[in-house]
């Protein structure tokens, strides 16, 4: 249960599933917004064919708060026509850590606002761009305390030296993300 400070009341939380290239990705919210992605801890890479598999809601109740629905046809989207999610409405977010004001939450909003698909930014250059060019570490704090992943794209944030580095659904995961929207740019660019 997650409490909205405007009503005092718990949310009435929901849950959807959307199967997606990646594996199974589990959606919770309510009414007001967002809660959270969790994102499938990838073993092995889907290639090719699997990874053009349609996107879809495979659990989830018929009523969808509007959030939900707005955050599974983004997602729909970002796998199968990433040049569709700069048109559709970002869903609200009601998680804690978005709602009161901290670093972190000016990390997560920089990051959602000026990172492009397709573009990479290090950690020193997310700090720089947050306000703060020394907190490099307090960036990758808030890369692990991410709620929303893939629509606050975490995946984006390597290091200087170009590795990969560190991802809450695991290092195969942040790369196939990264390989999908390279590939997609390139597409959407010839």
């Amino acid at each position: 249960q997650v409490n909205s400070k405007q009503e005092g009341s718990p949310c009435k939380e929901k849950h959807v599933v959307l199967l997606s290239p990646v594996g199974k990705i589990e959606i919770s919210g309510c009414e007001t917004g967002l809660h959270e992605i969790k994102l499938p801890k990838m073993s092995v890479l889907p290639s090719g064919a699997e990874s053009s598999a349609a996107c879809e809601v495979c659990e989830g109740p018929e009523e969808l708060p509007e959030p939900l629905q707005q955050c599974t046809a983004w997602l729909q989207a970002y796998f199968c026509q990433p040049a569709a999610t700069g048109s559709l409405p970002v869903p609200a977010f009601h998680h804690p850590l978005l709602q009161r004001d901290s670093f972190t939450r000016q990390v997560l909003w920089t990051l959602l606002n000026d990172v492009k698909f397709g573009e990479a930014v290090s950690y020193k250059q997310l700090a720089d761009l947050a306000g703060n060019s020394r907190a490099a570490r307090a960036v990758g704090s808030a890369m692990r305390s991410n709620p929303i992943p893939i629509i606050i794209p975490c995946h984006r944030v390597i290091r200087s030296s170009g590795d990969t580095g560190n991802y809450g659904g695991g290092q195969l995961l942040k790369e196939w993300l990264l390989c999908h929207e390279k590939l997609q740019k390139e597409k959407l660019a010839r």
